[in-house]
């Protein structure tokens, strides 16, 4: 049986490794295929494309172009990958400068929020430590325990970069609708990214989901590293009653995410090819 992961992450937003890497260690793995979805940037999908290409002959190895968008709904971060973007059009270089743009800015404003903390930070000191990346939290969180801020990752966020840590700044961010919405303009497929995670009610999460489902939402993320077998089927469940794809994947981040691998997650996650198929059939691909 072939097998896909469709939520990747490489050093160009919070993983750790390059996308060549990330393309090398797929075909260690016996992936057929998979989605190379950084947040809020297509950085690494050339890379990734190009590593592909230069494979054996024997050796056949799909890179799908995707990327993962942070968005807010009732105070929640919630994230919507797109898979098989165009993002080479100029429509889109020109959406996702804006949203590095406002990235930027909210990061300026933490770093000043951090030094008045005494902490010796600056974003041009964040970018030195982690050169051509998208920096988010898990950046902050790195340097802070690289300098003896903090004794470990958790405790960086729990100090200083939580939602409600004095020092966090918010990032003006989209709605999921209109996430959505960008996708399809980009000729993707919009997913839920791992909803299990944002722990809602039931009743909180029926209703995101249809509304999503009325703006375009082509499927659900099923299939998750973390999720038990019972989560699992809550969410195939949901994704029947709105007449959604089901999509799968690790959320692999390499060092970022200790004993998290590729493909397989935590060791019992499989993500057969036919998940992959039934999305481009939905999508007409």
């Amino acid at each position: 049986m072939n097998i896909v992961d469709l939520h990747v992450h490489s050093n160009k937003s919070d993983g750790s490794l390059t996308p060549s890497q990330l393309v090398h260690l797929a075909v260690e793995k016996g992936l057929s295929a998979f989605a190379l979805t950084d947040h809020d940037t297509t950085d690494g999908i050339a890379e990734a494309v190009d590593a592909a290409k230069n494979l054996p002959e024997d050796i056949h190895l799909e890179v799908i172009p995707g990327i993962e968008l942070s968005t807010e709904y009732e105070g929640k971060d919630i994230h919507i990958l797109g898979l098989y973007i165009q993002y080479d059009t100029p429509y889109f270089k020109e959406q996702i400068k804006s949203f590095t743009d406002s990235r930027l800015n909210r990061n300026r404003k933490m770093c000043a929020n951090l030094q008045r903390a005494g902490i010796d930070i600056s974003y041009e000191k964040l970018i030195e430590a982690f050169p051509e990346s998208v920096i988010t939290r898990a950046h902050y969180a790195r340097y802070l325990l690289n300098h003896g801020y903090v004794k470990s990752m958790q405790e960086a966020f729990e100090r200083y970069l939580g939602d409600h840590s004095e020092y966090f700044v918010p990032r003006e961010k989209l709605t999921p609708q209109q996430a959505v919405a960008f996708i399809l303009k980009a000729n993707g497929i919009p997913i839920l990214a791992h909803p299990i995670l944002y722990h809602m009610s039931d009743e909180r999460l029926d209703a995101l989901t249809a509304k999503l489902a009325e703006a375009g939402l082509i499927g659900l993320e099923a299939i998750y590293s973390t999720y038990s077998n019972v989560e699992e089927w809550k969410i195939r469940k949901l994704a029947d009653k709105y007449n959604l794809c089901l999509s799968g994947g690790s959320d692999f981040h390499g060092a970022a995410k200790p004993s998290l691998e590729l493909a397989t997650g935590y060791g019992k996650l499989v993500i057969p090819e036919d998940i992959l198929i039934n999305l481009k059939k939905r999508k007409g691909i």
